[in-house]
């Protein structure tokens, strides 16, 4: 059977939405995903600030915000990008910002379908994120 994948974007510029299906594609292969419904909004400082604010109790702006909606093995879920954050953390990082939307919309993806991680310093030693940077990889080398 086909897989059903359905994945919106919204409020992202037109050359990247490719790219950001292509993440949200790849992440539900990777995790074998067969059938997934996955929308992903990119926000503005407000927008995300006023997110983070309401649902995890943080009143700042943040990078990536996610919410998994599914039943027991459905996977459904909304995805909201601060792009203006995205975009900080790549000048700072020295990557790209489509690059960096892309390791936003995994991680987003990976937290719909169940994975977490530490928070603090032991965060970039957890599978979670050995993952996603694996997937980040997979993605911009075949852009």
């Amino acid at each position: 059977m086909i897989p059903r994948r359905d994945v919106s974007v919204h409020h992202a510029p037109d050359a990247l939405v490719s790219l950001i299906r292509q993440a949200v594609v790849r992440t539900l292969d990777t995790e074998g995903a067969r059938d997934a419904e996955i929308s992903v909004t990119l926000l503005d400082d407000a927008a995300i600030q006023a997110m983070n604010r309401t649902y995890l109790s943080k009143d700042r702006p943040t990078d990536v915000v996610a919410f998994s909606l599914g039943e027991e093995g459905e996977v459904l879920g909304d995805i909201y990008i601060g792009a203006d954050q995205a975009s900080r953390q790549a000048k700072s990082w020295g990557v790209g910002f489509d690059e960096e939307v892309v390791r936003l919309v995994i991680h987003g993806t990976l937290h719909v379908l169940g994975h977490d991680h530490p928070d603090g310093s032991d965060r970039e030693a957890s599978a979670m994120y050995r993952l996603q940077e694996r997937l980040v990889g997979e993605v911009m080398g075949s852009s």
